[in-house]
């Protein structure tokens, strides 16, 4: 039952050259940036992502992303990452963008065991028409479209047929989390962590405050040790290495003393 693992790249050891990987994280908020570090060093490349974004100002999947170890992106947000939108551009790399809202239902789904699923998201569009830019040719056209999804009407509106994910492997970070993987997250981090980790087949956490079993009352666990098989403690240093994408600083009021 004690899941902890030493070190990081123990922990990412058996990832092999092409796997799938599902990745939380929100923003800057809940990446695992240690795990994802561990991969870097290790070199492992050919990587098939699924995250909301792919790292930022050169922190999180954004290190891989500029190695040339990514090849397919499923997710919903470029952002302000350049370096994504001219590998996508140039042909690259592989990227589907799906509504945020779908990608979360579709790990949630991989992970529940439900192969698939209707929502009315993407009705009327490229999400369900296909003929979205999958990959361009690096001269403007476009090699590889996605493809037309099934789609039905259930009690006079129109749903499409999105299927869930499953990934080889899953890396999270949570802000607390025990010896036997039950793991709890801090604010906007839990958008996406739960989610990735029940997606993946092997899920790796890293955590900022190991507790023993027991320490965290049952009704605190946002994500149950079923989901997670390896766990790794971060050292303070780790744990408070937190970058903000944009500070936004107020004037002091009128009359303040400085």
């Amino acid at each position: 039952m004690d899941k902890v693992v030493a070190t990081a790249l123990e922990a990412v050891a058996d990832v092999p050259e092409g796997a799938s990987l599902a990745v939380g994280g929100f923003g800057l908020s809940g990446v695992p940036n240690v795990l994802i570090q561990a991969l870097y060093e290790r070199g492992v490349g050919s990587l098939s992502v699924v995250s909301n974004n792919c790292g930022a100002m050169e922190s999180g999947l954004a290190v891989l992303l500029a190695a040339g170890r990514i090849v397919r992106v499923t997710g919903s947000y470029i952002g302000a990452n350049k370096e994504f939108a001219r590998q996508y551009l140039a042909g690259e790399l592989e990227v589907e963008l799906i509504p945020q809202g779908t990608l979360a239902e579709r790990l949630r789904a991989g992970g529940a065991g439900i192969p698939a699923f209707f929502t009315p998201a993407g009705v009327g569009t490229q999400v369900a028409d296909g003929g979205l830019p999958w990959r361009y040719d690096g001269n403007g056209g476009v090699a590889l479209a996605s493809p037309p999804k099934e789609v039905r009407e259930f009690d006079g509106t129109e749903y499409v047929l999105e299927r869930g994910i499953r990934t080889d492997f899953a890396l999270v970070r949570a802000a607390k989390g025990d010896r036997h993987g039950n793991l709890v997250f801090n604010k906007s981090s839990r958008n996406f962590n739960p989610l990735a980790a029940m997606a993946g087949k092997v899920t790796i956490a890293e955590v900022e405050e190991l507790v023993e079993p027991g320490e965290i009352e049952p009704d605190a666990v946002h994500l149950p040790g079923i989901f997670v098989q390896r766990v790794i403690a971060l050292t303070p240093e780790q744990a408070a290495d937190k970058k903000i994408e944009r500070r936004t600083v107020s004037a002091p009021a009128e009359g303040t003393v400085a």
